[in-house]
């Protein structure tokens, strides 16, 4: 594997796992009942 193909496939990689935790956290926008209630599980911890 040349340099500049390692390179290519790290910036792809740091690329993906961007776009997953954007995707991720519009989901939780889009249905904010469930983020409400996980707001609630976590602050009853306290």
């Amino acid at each position: 594997m040349t340099p500049q193909m390692r390179h290519h496939l790290a910036h792809a990689g740091w690329l993906a796992a961007v776009l997953a935790a954007l995707g991720g956290v519009f989901m939780l926008y889009a249905h904010p009942a469930f983020l409400v209630t996980l707001v609630d599980q976590v602050w009853s911890c306290f």
